[in-house]
């Protein structure tokens, strides 16, 4: 890890659907690892009895069918972000290991920092945020990381 830190962001408010979805889909470059530091998600939902979203933050062994979307630096290090990033799939990755879920309201949002539970990846290695709705709602989601 050379202290460079970055951020794989949302363009502007996806549609969850009402399937799983992957939202971000973070990609570790050949041959370096990453160190996912947290993650939030947020959502835009307009009643308040809709049910609860469910959250993941998985290990994806496929790229689906997303659109590119490169990270941004969070640091000052001159050095460029290797990583990188997808947003909005229309076919879903293939899902591997769930390494974190929860239940969100679709009103609200929820931010996971991984101090000291920082996830590894290891190069050439996919992480998403995927969530499932019962109703669509907008979402906007970040990854933070440091490769």
């Amino acid at each position: 890890m050379a202290g460079n830190f970055g951020a794989l962001t949302t363009s502007a408010a996806v549609s969850s659907t009402t399937s799983a979805k992957t939202i971000l889909q973070l990609i570790a470059p050949a041959n370096t690892s990453l160190r996912v530091q947290g993650f939030g998600v947020f959502f835009a939902g307009v009643s308040v009895t809709d049910a609860p979203i469910v959250v993941e933050l998985l290990r994806q062994t496929t790229a689906g069918t997303v659109t590119s979307r490169t990270p941004l630096k969070r640091g000052v290090s001159a050095t460029a972000l290797q990583a990188t990033g997808a947003e909005n799939a229309t076919v879903e990755p293939t899902a591997s290991d769930i390494l974190w879920s929860g239940a969100v309201h679709p009103q609200m949002g929820v931010e996971i920092p991984l101090v000291g539970k920082e996830i590894q990846m290891d190069g050439g290695t996919r992480l998403g945020l995927r969530v499932t709705a019962a109703v669509s709602v907008n979402v906007r989601a970040h990854i933070d990381f440091e490769e």
